[in-house]
């Protein structure tokens, strides 16, 4: 999957509902389609009743956290790639407990746009199973 040639349908699942409208904006301003969700509960009933080519996760969310939304959606889609955003930079203890959920690449939020862009570019062409998850984008 190429995102510079090809059209992504993204989930963004983040309680912050000002930055998910702008990574929301950012990622139609490049062709992609966008749907955002503020909670886990509610990603879960969207994301069975509806497909998207990856999901990127926050990790700090309240009620169901984003590790535990991955594990939960890997219990019906193993298929799907999932991202998880962090905002609180590099934690090498989140980071293998994101990708032992399931989760194919963990990134921080601080990175500036373009650059998670590229970092979403990448994970996208090198992987398409959780096994293949890596750290992108925590330095």
């Amino acid at each position: 999957m190429n995102l510079s040639s090809e059209s992504v349908e993204f989930l963004i699942v983040d309680d912050d509902a000002p930055l998910s409208g702008f990574f929301r904006a950012y990622l139609e301003s490049k062709g992609h389609s966008c749907f955002a969700i503020t909670d886990a509960s509610s990603a879960i009933a969207w994301l069975r009743a509806n497909h998207c080519a990856v999901a990127i996760i926050d990790l700090k969310m309240p009620k169901i956290d984003g590790i535990s939304l991955v594990s939960l959606v890997r219990e019906f889609d193993s298929a799907l790639p999932v991202i998880v955003l962090t905002g609180a930079g590099y934690d090498e203890d989140q980071m293998h407990a994101a990708l032992g959920a399931g989760a194919n690449g963990y990134v921080s939020k601080n990175l500036p746009v373009e650059q998670l862009y590229r970092v979403l570019s990448r994970i996208l062409g090198t992987t398409r199973h959780p096994a293949a998850g890596e750290l992108l984008g925590a330095a």
